[in-house]
């Protein structure tokens, strides 16, 4: 399924891409690459001066490298196209203040405060937002998600549809399921 007509006429003006590719390393690490551009259809004119259609505004890639408790051990950060060369690409090593903290506990909270305003890129850090479920996704490519562990499967209780007290939980993990009551 995808997203109805539009009501009105209309023509595109505006594309951003985010690409999130998740690898295993011989040595047991995970790296995430990450990369958003963003690409005007017209001739856009900005400060720097004048980008033509389809040439990137901005062209950015992070890498995080974790372990299989989502904490972060490696992050790498350019800026291959930015909008004000020789300035917006001087911020990309803050982002190797990324090591030691865990994607799935607290981290996009963290990542607001640390790289809040002129702190670091909003585009970067808008970015880094998408790395913890990309990253739970590329784990569980090694894990079944009915997977009969001693704890609760992880993804439980993290989104709308798999809260224990929903019929989806009752039919797909019964053992997880509480009632409401």
């Amino acid at each position: 399924m995808s997203l109805p007509p539009s009501s009105a006429a209309r023509r595109r003006v505006h594309a951003r891409r985010i690409e999130i590719e998740g690898f295993l390393r011989e040595d047991g690490l995970l790296d995430l690459d990450a990369r958003l551009t963003d690409v005007k259809d017209q001739d856009y004119v900005i400060a720097s001066g004048l980008r033509k259609a389809g040439e990137p505004i901005h062209d950015l890639f992070l890498r995080v490298t974790i372990d299989t408790q989502f904490n972060i051990v490696g992050a790498c950060a350019v800026s291959a196209r930015v909008p004000y060369p020789g300035g917006c690409e001087t911020i990309t090593p803050a982002y190797r203040q990324l090591v030691g903290l865990n994607l799935v506990k607290g981290f996009r909270k963290t990542v607001g405060e640390m790289f809040a305003d002129v702190r670091g890129c909003s585009h970067l850090s808008e970015l880094l937002l998408s790395l913890p479920t990309a990253a739970i996704q590329t784990l569980a490519t090694f894990r079944r998600d009915t997977e009969d562990t001693d704890g609760k499967p992880f993804q439980l209780d993290r989104c709308h549809a798999l809260e224990t007290t929903t019929q989806t939980v009752l039919r797909y993990y019964p053992r997880w399921y509480r009632s409401g009551d």
